[in-house]
């Protein structure tokens, strides 16, 4: 059962920070939502993908002789056909093949594809497909991957996609495609100083980002253009990549978004857009290809990590120091991997005052399935490593472990890179560490086998600040919102409806939110890095008031009234002897009863390039608190209590943000005690949902508060700033934590009953 507590009463009106209906829950639960899989287009196509048998291997010969022949197959399309145009992609890093080439790096890789009149003809067809393959040394593993001896996964020079904003792409050394370093102080000095030392190797699995919708494409490549209905989470960086790709101006690329089934980064930037226009335009007929479970399992994943840290304190728990070297097997090719190494060096230090830090991450390639974004990547991989660290220097100093972080917290406006680059911290962290402590019993007696534990951290959040919106009256009164967000259930369509009734003082209900068409819907940047609400948000606050502007300078016109005589109160416009409601107003401005009104909003940087290095938007608060019970003779682990901060500056709706937590909660256990992807010499051997489990609502924690906390002090609409992300990172940590504390400390994720038990037997 979930709580949830606010620390500061709402100040604003009753559009926003209520928690009222969402407005797609009546087209969902009615059946009616249109999701990529039902869209239907005259003469449409279904393609199938074969995908490689072996992680690593050079094609010697693909005949598809056979499979043409078959009736009812329309095309096949292989690797080398694709020669009118840059075969190769990928947002970060231009590394990926629409279809394998010479050779395929990783087992799944997309060989050759196949369009046919019905799925089943399909999928016979790609049996008759025939490729001999010579297989090729494979590294499996980060070890294997970054050795001295290890063949190059890739030849040839890094070339940097559309998007990779992360400054110059490093020079070429052996596997690694990207290099972050973050150095302040000396940390041999400090570690001279040091009185007390923890240091430990750790590791993190690849795991799956599940989501119930599969990725689905349905494209359409003809007459110079292209016009895609795909399930992606961002649309406009997607157009981009595809007209990059096949030499199109941005124009003639449509990008459309229906309701996403769940995305949480699986769907970031492009990914089986690519191979669903190419085969659409060797077939010269629209194409839908729909992945299944095992094909979205090597299609994208989150990074395995392997990490070497050091911490060290004075005998008092002042902290001193902290070195940091981490590997992150990015797969076959980079999709998001220089983002997520970037966003892992930086949470590696923690929100904690250092005199000298060292962090020294690398994104590396291996031959296995691609690995990109899943919520709060980088700050998920480090902060279960940092907090623990941090617990045992406080155990070995004999200081609780919450006084110890009430003493080396960084406090509001302090500097959270140790470099002093970036925005300073915008929240109280030692304020919100402590509910989540007060919230799981913290300082009560504790049973045997059982403890407690914290987590605090940070996520660089926002990504990019460029979102513009359009809110658009009709001459009824009617509102539509335009906005590039997308909504994946995540509750963007209600949220953008409330700020919009909130500034225009009308009910929520006359409010219509539209989901993303690259060729009607203004910009926004994307949808992740907990921006949607503050960023794009924030364009549809500034558009609402736009169009109230003009609907005040209408009535101020037509009265010769002043515009500060004039009011709004639930939809009428008050002046001195006048008053009207919106239609009233709009049939004056043109005459009779028809126009319409538009208000624009834009958000852009206001101050340099809104990069990542002189950034974030703001940062995420990753705060929880866990109490864990130990079976010691089975290994098994219970989260009895667990409570989760929400810092949202401003909620605008409540309940959104809770169960945004309950949820990013359970993803968190799964991530902490069992979740895994096995790799075996490239193979991944868990590669469905029967094998490999993800979270139920039975492993929720038995207890769970959720607290909001609201300090106004956020960069988005009436203070507000994301949340969402920040449980996730904060859960495994909590956990891992909670788990020392009742005698068991780890070094590998997932937590699963044969690890605790061997680690108890081990301890014993």
């Amino acid at each position: 059962m979930s709580t949830a507590e606010t620390a500061t009463p709402s100040a604003t009106a009753d559009r926003v920070g209520h928690s009222g209906g969402r407005k797609d829950a009546a087209p969902k639960i009615r059946g009616r939502a249109q999701f990529a899989g039902d869209i239907n287009v005259p003469r449409m196509v279904h393609g199938k993908v074969l995908r490689a048998e072996f992680p690593h291997a050079r094609i010697v010969s693909i005949d598809t002789s056979a499979a043409e022949r078959m009736p009812g197959v329309v095309a096949v399309l292989v690797g080398p056909e694709l020669t009118g145009f840059d075969p190769y992609w990928g947002h970060a890093i231009k590394d990926r093949p629409i279809l394998a080439l010479d050779r395929v790096r990783f087992r799944g890789e997309p060989v050759a594809a196949v369009a046919a009149e019905d799925e089943a003809t399909a999928e016979a067809a790609l049996r008759e497909i025939v490729v001999e393959y010579e297989e090729l040394p494979v590294l499996g593993t980060v070890a294997e991957a970054i050795a001295d001896d290890a063949p190059l996964v890739h030849d040839g020079e890094l070339r940097p996609g559309l998007f990779h904003g992360l400054g110059k792409l490093p020079e070429r050394e052996g596997n690694v495609c990207y290099r972050y370093r973050l150095d302040a102080g000396s940390v041999e000095l400090a570690e001279a100083e040091g009185e007390l030392t923890v240091e430990g190797e750790y590791e993190f699995p690849a795991v799956y980002q599940y989501a119930m919708e599969t990725h689905t494409v349905v494209a359409d490549f003809g007459d110079g253009e292209i016009t895609l209905w795909a399930s992606c989470q961002h649309p406009f960086l997607v157009r981009a990549e595809i007209a990059d790709l096949f030499n199109l101006p941005l124009g003639r690329v449509r990008v459309i978004v229906p309701y996403l089934g769940g995305g949480f980064g699986s769907k970031s930037y492009t990914k089986m857009e690519p191979i669903t226009a190419a085969l659409s335009w060797k077939a010269g007929r629209p194409v839908r290809i729909q992945n299944g479970v095992e094909e979205s399992m090597v299609t994208t994943r989150r990074h395995g990590m392997r990490c070497r840290m050091r911490t060290t304190a004075d005998r008092d728990g002042k902290l001193l120091s902290r070195s940091v070297r981490l590997w992150l097997d990015t797969g076959a090719y980079a999709d998001n991997g220089p983002r997520v190494c970037a966003t892992a060096g930086d949470a590696a230090p923690g929100p904690y005052r250092w005199e000298a830090v060292h962090v020294a991450a690398s994104c590396v390639y291996s031959n296995t399935a691609p690995a990109g974004s899943y919520r709060a990547f980088g700050a998920v991989h480090m902060q279960w490593i940092g907090e623990m660290q941090i617990d045992e220097l406080a155990r070995r100093a004999g200081i609780d472990p919450l006084e110890i972080r009430r003493r080396n917290l960084l406090r509001p406006g302090e500097p959270v890179r140790p470099d002093g680059s970036g925005k300073p911290l915008d929240a109280d962290l030692v304020g919100d560490v402590e509910k989540a402590a007060a919230a799981v019993g913290w300082g009560e007696p504790k049973r045997e086998w059982a403890g407690r534990g914290l987590s605090v951290g940070l996520l660089a959040a926002g990504a990019h600040p460029v979102s513009n919106a359009s809110v658009r009256m009709e001459a009824d009164g009617g509102v539509e919102v335009n906005v590039g967000t997308t909504e994946m259930g995540q509750g963007a369509r209600t949220v953008m409806a409330q700020i919009a009734a909130e500034e225009l003082a009308i009910e929520i209900d006359r409010v219509t939110v539209q989901g993303a068409d690259t060729r009607f819907t203004p910009y926004d940047r994307s949808t992740g890095a907990s921006r949607s609400t503050t960023l794009a948000g924030l364009a549809v606050q500034r558009a609402a008031a736009d169009l109230r502007e003009r609907l005040l300078e209408t009535a101020a016109g037509a009265w010769g009234a002043d515009r500060p005589e004039l009011e709004i109160v639930d939809g009428v416009v008050h002046g001195p002897g006048h008053e009207a409601g919106y239609p009233e107003l709009i049939a004056e401005r043109f005459g009779f009863a028809g126009g319409e009104l538009v208000g624009q909003g834009e958000v852009r940087p206001e101050q340099g390039s809104g990069s990542y290095a002189e950034g974030p938007v703001f940062w995420e608060i990753c705060i929880a608190a866990a109490e864990v019970v130990v079976d010691p003779e089975t290994g098994r682990v219970g989260v009895e209590r667990m409570a989760t901060i929400a810092d949202v500056g401003k909620a605008i709706n409540p309940l959104l943000v809770e169960r945004q937590d309950e949820g990013a909660v359970l993803q968190g256990v799964g991530n902490a005690l069992f979740e895994e992807m096995v790799y075996k010499d490239g193979y991944l051997t868990n590669d469905n949902l029967l094998d490999y489990r993800v979270p139920r609502i039975e492993d929720m924690p038995a207890q769970m508060t959720g607290i909001i906390v609201e300090n106004g002090d956020g960069p988005g609409p009436y203070g507000a700033k994301g949340c969402g992300e920040g449980a996730q990172a904060a859960t495994p940590a909590a956990i891992a934590t909670a788990l020392a504390d009742a005698g068991v400390p780890m070094n590998q994720l997932p937590f699963t009953p044969e690890r605790v038990w061997r680690r108890i037997q081990e301890l014993r």
